[in-house]
């Protein structure tokens, strides 16, 4: 079975972003592990969530960059389903590695004297591992109900990857019983990691506001500023596209929304960290400056061959 995938208009519109944000992802994964003073598991699950967007983008932009120099614009059965496991597990696995984010804060703040304990490379891994395992659960669900269905009629995917609303818009067996299972699916990782996240947060707050030291408070608020921005513009645009009430109109906003949250958001992240993170500042400066110098003396050497 061979769906058409792809507006050309859209797709252009992102390329321009294409050549930035591995750079930037990349830039905090190395920065992370060759700074001995950012093993810290704040930056592990840093590093982790990195590592998981530039997937997730990677999932989408091969797909993308195919259609624009293909004329045809298909994509198998097959392959829709595997990018859509794969986007839709990535995806999960960000959402509840930014609540295992929300927890290190909530002990790091609360439980300063602990945190060593409570926070060990061991535990930090199994909740990373344990974000991967349920973001792949969640998916194969999702993709086993969308596949189950029968397609008939037309075969044009009226996106510019196979998402849920354009693929399920063409099955012809999509009944209410679907509709609400996908949504409950959809809501346990949005919702559900969402509610984590807030319950975290209450209780900083509450411990935050006991502080008798402004300076204190002011430290303990600036530690989470960046990770709630992060997940200000992740569950912003990730509601929108799959918790709103859809009508005629969601096809095009659905491809306007997408491009944000699987080529800009990635590339904004690791921006917000290094911005408002002096330490963070520190090592992203040390591997750029390393590596500005090793593409240096690579080119002089080339010349000097020459």
């Amino acid at each position: 079975m061979d769906l058409s995938s792809g507006q050309e208009a859209l797709s252009l519109s992102c390329f321009g972003t294409l050549d930035i944000w591995p750079a930037a992802n990349v830039s905090i994964m190395v920065a992370i592990k060759l700074s001995h003073n950012l093993h810290t598991p704040m930056y592990f699950f840093l590093c982790g969530l990195s590592f998981s967007e530039t997937c997730t983008t990677m999932v989408i932009i091969p797909r993308m960059l195919a259609d624009l120099l293909s004329e045809t614009k298909t994509i198998s059965f097959p392959e829709c389903a595997t990018q859509m496991f794969f986007f839709f597990g990535l995806g999960a696995n960000n959402c509840f590695i930014l609540a295992a984010m929300s927890y290190d804060r909530y002990t790091a703040i609360h439980n300063p004297l602990h945190y060593p304990i409570l926070m060990t490379r061991k535990i930090c891994f199994q909740q990373m591992m344990a974000s991967f395992m349920v973001g792949i659960l969640i998916s194969l669900c999702i993709v086993s109900i969308i596949f189950s269905l029968s397609f008939c009629g037309s075969k044009t995917i009226q996106h510019f990857f196979c998402d849920i609303t354009p693929v399920v818009s063409l099955a012809c067996d999509y009944t209410v019983l679907h509709k609400m299972a996908l949504l409950a699916f959809t809501a346990f990782v949005l919702v559900g990691s969402f509610i984590l996240i807030m319950i975290s947060y209450v209780f900083i707050v509450s411990t935050v506001i006991k502080m008798p030291s402004a300076k204190g408070r002011y430290k303990a608020f600036s530690t989470c500023s960046s990770h709630l921005t992060v997940v200000s513009i992740h569950y912003g645009f990730a509601s929108f596209v799959y918790l709103r009430p859809k009508n005629n109109d969601s096809f095009r906003q659905d491809m306007l929304m997408a491009v944000t949250y699987t080529v800009l958001t990635p590339l904004l992240n690791p921006i917000v960290y290094s911005l408002r993170n002096k330490e963070m500042q520190i090592a992203l400066k040390k591997v750029l400056g390393n590596a500005n110098r090793f593409i240096t003396q690579s080119v002089n050497k080339r010349v000097m061959n020459f």
